[in-house]
């Protein structure tokens, strides 16, 4: 059953066109061409093991949200940190894992997603034997997205 009241359907049809072209003539895209775009290797003070980074997009006033895809090797892994705004990670390829400070290793694989709130102290990266892409969506704070900490030992990484 349809509860969508039927006067505000007439209402909105009633809106004249150019209501709607003022708006558009307001508004923008901007498209980022994939080409320009290069992956670089991931800084070794902060992750251990091969990685890399292609970054997507910056934050900036309208949205403060960056995104990159970070491709880890078998074994490679981040070090540990958090995220002042929190982080969503969108697995696209292979298998990977992370961890919250004081909680358990757990397998990540791919089309999993996975949100580490604000504050949360973790490390994430490829399994031992598969590596492991991601998208990574993570908020700013005055400019700032991530507080890096120490590395993950090897004892932590295959707990």
């Amino acid at each position: 059953m349809n509860t969508f009241p039927r006067p505000h359907i007439l209402l909105l049809a009633a809106l004249p066109l150019a209501s709607n072209t003022a708006f558009a003539a307001e508004q923008t895209q901007a498209i980022s061409r994939t080409e320009t775009r290069a992956q670089v290797a991931a800084p070794a003070a902060y992750f251990t093991g091969n990685a890399s980074i292609t970054p997507q997009f910056e934050a900036n006033a309208a949205s403060p949200l960056t995104g990159g895809y970070v491709t880890f090797a078998p074994g490679a892994r981040s070090a540990w940190h958090t995220h002042p705004a929190g982080q969503r990670l969108l697995v696209t390829a292979g298998v990977g894992r992370t961890q919250a400070w004081g909680g358990p290793v757990v397998e990540i694989r791919a089309g999993d997603v996975l949100w580490c709130p604000p504050g949360v102290k973790h490390w994430h990266g490829a399994s031992p034997t598969q590596g492991m892409t991601h998208l990574a969506l993570t908020g700013s704070i005055d400019g700032k997205n991530v507080q890096w900490m120490e590395k993950v030992t090897d004892a932590q990484y295959l707990e």
